[in-house]
This record gives C-alpha cells, sequence and structure tokens, in this order.
C-alpha cells in the first residue's frame, strides 16, 4: 500500500503542528537539574528523556538552547535526572514555569558525588550524570550522560505527560 504525500518535497511541518503531533505521544516526566560554579541550584522539567547504550549506561536529554539551567549543567559538566512520580505534578508544573524560587519551594538535597540536587519528595528515582556529548539542534540541545549512579528514592509509579495532560500510571 502506498500513501500519497501531504507536504510539497522540501516543505516542513509547522512548529504549532509539530507540537500536536508530539503531544500525542505520552512520556514520562523528569526534572534535570545542576549546580553552577557558585553552587546555585538549577533546573528545568523536561519530557525528551531517553536511554542511548546500557555499555555504557547513557542517557540523553533535550533542553532549550539558552536556558540559565543548560548553561548551569555544561558549566559543572554534570546533572541529575529526577524521573517524577506521579504525586509530582505541582513539582513538575514548578519546575516548567521558570519560577526564580523554584527551590525553595521544594524539599531537595544533594549528596557528595550527586550530579545536582536531588528531588527527594518528588521523584521516585534519581540519575546522576556526567555529560559526555552535547549536539545542538535547532532551538535545543541534546546532552548525552553518562550514568554515575542510579538511586531509587520512592515506589510510586511515574509521572506522564501526553495530550497536554498529566496523568499516572494506570493500575489495570
Amino acid at each position: 500500500m502506498t500513501t500519497q504525500p501531504t507536504a510539497a518535497a522540501g516543505a516542513q511541518a509547522s512548529p504549532d503542528a509539530f507540537r500536536s503531533l508530539m503531544s500525542e505521544f505520552p512520556t514520562g516526566v523528569c526534572a534535570v537539574t545542576t549546580r553552577d560554579p557558585d553552587g546555585e541550584p538549577w533546573g528545568m522539567t523536561c519530557s525528551s528523556v531517553t536511554s542511548v547504550s546500557l555499555a555504557p549506561p547513557t542517557l540523553l536529554v533535550n533542553l532549550r538552547a539558552g536556558s540559565p539551567t543548560l548553561r548551569a549543567l555544561l558549566a559543572s559538566g554534570s546533572f541529575s535526572v529526577n524521573f517524577l512520580h506521579a504525586r509530582a505534578r505541582e513539582t513538575a508544573e514548578l519546575f516548567a514555569s521558570g519560577n526564580p524560587d523554584r527551590f525553595a519551594l521544594v524539599p531537595w538535597e544533594q549528596a557528595p558525588g550527586a550530579g545536582g540536587p536531588h528531588l527527594v519528595r518528588d521523584a521516585h528515582t534519581v540519575a546522576d550524570c556526567e555529560v559526555v556529548l552535547t549536539q545542538p539542534m535547532g532551538d535545543h540541545v541534546t546532552v548525552y550522560g553518562g550514568a554515575r549512579r542510579i538511586t531509587r528514592q520512592h515506589s510510586l509509579p511515574p509521572l506522564l505527560y501526553g495530550q497536554r495532560q498529566f496523568r499516572s500510571w494506570s493500575q489495570s
């Protein structure tokens, strides 16, 4: 079966059409955190996270180019990916809001050797990573992180995002 193309060769989908397409693809929700060289914590909500390799254990995150979190992450060379659980919707929204006081509003800690702050109440698991590669693409930068340590914090189901809504993993 063949299909007819709906756009002229070389044409690009609009940002709105692409955003709508991706909203139909549910994904987990994370908060990427780091500290700048002065020790200031930075973080942002991220749903563009995927595994890359088991050996060596590597994941990637896509962060908006020009974001203060990306700038701090690149300066420090390390970061944490806080995989948020189903009860952490407010934290996901807070870290997506750009509120400069976000770290004053949630409990967090940074153990020695951690890549960035761990959101101790809101993450079910945290991956501490070292930056191993970056690749700019359009208005984002893909950051590859070599996972140094995985810390399980809660056994709650993951927070999901799709169709522009937060949901939890179905129990059925």
